[in-house]
């Protein structure tokens, strides 16, 4: 550990004892004729009394008192905080983690709780998750200008250590359309001046099922030079349904270097390749490269910038073979303390062998996410999109197909409960293309039940 994070750790602990009423009085003591006496006290007084301890470092006095107080649920707040920061002035980490979360389960507004969490968890060395409460509660509008500093230097020093950060989860989703296919049974063909209508095949159609699913994400930073890093990012999403024809996997790798352009920007080069297989086939390999800009405005705000290119090869047909171009601009706030908002606007560029498939697309997207009372963890987004394709499909219009898309999704998770390490979350998403060609006409509703673990 560096001398500078050492003293930014010891900075959070100065005054840190929530204040719970230490100087409540207890009530005289009665003695008998023996001798014996006994101080009869409140839960009040018995917090009050713990916490005059904890301040005064007698840590191992102040548990029992805590202990005792597990029978007062109305301070169950107070007693988390005392015995996670005594925790953690011990050493123990992993117990202060437990205790600081536990805390936050019904009181996720509580910025001072949440600096120990996030001093906690940077001492263990997990630096995403402590950036992430130190975000949020340098949010808070009337922190000292002190501990402010204390954030800002915390989060400074976070971003130019190594960093690495995993999550798997797994579950299953029943999916009302697994082959993503159209709910008409005909589509209008047309044969030289005449249109006649064709019965699509069930394969074409609208078809409903469960699916076995699993993901997983990776991100490290390693140094290269002063504050230049190399930047590894890595994902793998997994769907199997029942037979082979509607499994999808896909997986996507990018490396390459970030420079630090000044405390609060961060510009990072990468190169990517990515690979998808569909139904048990090859369906596309893709190579490219990506540039992203990330700037943080305050404590509290966050804007990226992202401009990516790549080369798709078509395992299904040369048609969908080509260049595929995009952009995107998203802006973060911290809101409320405890969730975070979130827009963005993109624009994407497919340019394949065949202009008919080919297509730009424009759409933007909004969400808020983040912890609720009771130890719920929750997010909703919504977006909405304009595909135009180059050139007709003869066969179906002579004119170029035009798509509308809107996308919907609304997650809870509980954190509080855990399986290995693993907490529930249950995911619902929909999604709509409405398109001028009956046979792209689509909509979509998916149940996502998993468990997932982040490292």
């Amino acid at each position: 550990m560096t001398a500078n994070r050492a003293g930014l750790i010891a900075a959070f602990a100065v005054g840190s004892v929530f204040s719970t009423g230490a100087n409540a009085q207890a009530t005289p003591q009665t003695c008998d004729a023996d001798g014996n006496c006994k101080v009869r006290m409140t839960a009040e007084e018995l917090l009050g009394a713990a916490e005059k301890l904890v301040q005064e470092r007698r840590f191992a006095e102040a548990a029992p008192m805590l202990a005792a107080l597990e029978n007062a649920p109305q301070l169950s707040m107070q007693r988390q905080f005392l015995t996670g920061y005594s925790a953690i002035e011990q050493g123990d980490l992993d117990t202060a983690v437990k205790h600081f979360r536990a805390a936050l389960v019904n009181n996720p507004e509580q910025t001072r709780i949440r600096l120990e969490l996030a001093r906690a968890l940077m001492m263990q060395g997990k630096n995403a998750s402590a950036d992430h409460h130190f975000r949020l509660a340098g949010q808070t509008k009337d922190l000292p200008e002190d501990v402010l500093q204390t954030i800002r230097a915390s989060r400074g020093i976070l971003r130019n250590e190594k960093q690495w950060n995993f999550n798997f989860d797994f579950g299953f989703a029943p999916d009302s359309n697994i082959s993503n296919g159209t709910s008409a049974t005909t589509v209008d063909a047309n044969f030289g001046n005449q249109t006649i209508p064709l019965e699509l095949s069930p394969e074409s159609r609208k078809r409903s099922g469960i699916g076995q699913t699993a993901s997983l994400g990776s991100s490290a930073k390693l140094s290269l030079a002063g504050p230049t890093k190399l930047v590894i990012d890595s994902e793998a999403q997994l769907i199997n349904y029942k037979g082979k024809k509607f499994d999808d996997f896909s997986g996507q790798l990018a490396i390459g270097p970030s420079f630090k352009l000044s405390d609060n920007t961060d510009l990072t080069l990468q190169a990517m390749g990515s690979q998808r297989y569909y139904g048990g086939q090859r369906a596309a390999t893709s190579f490219g490269a990506r540039t992203s800009l990330q700037i943080n405005v305050g404590n509290s705000q966050r804007i990226g910038l992202s401009v990516d290119g790549r080369h798709t090869n078509s395992g299904f047909a040369n048609l969908y073979t080509g260049w595929q171009l995009g952009a995107y601009a998203s802006y973060e706030r911290v809101v409320a303390r405890s969730m975070i908002a979130s827009a963005s606007v993109f624009a994407r560029r497919d340019l394949f062998n065949s202009k008919a498939y080919s297509s730009a697309e424009f759409g933007a997207n909004l969400g808020i996410g983040g912890d609720l009372p009771k130890g719920i963890t929750a997010g909703i987004s919504a977006g909405v999109s304009r595909v135009v394709f180059d050139a007709p499909l003869p066969v179906f219009s002579l004119k170029p197909r035009e798509d509308l898309r809107f996308n919907a999704r609304a997650t809870v998770g509980l954190r509080k409960l855990r399986w290995l390490g693993f907490s529930p979350s249950v995911t619902f998403s929909y999604t709509k293309s409405a398109s001028s060609l009956p046979l792209y006409d689509s909509a979509r509703k998916r149940v996502a039940f998993s468990f997932a673990r982040y490292f």
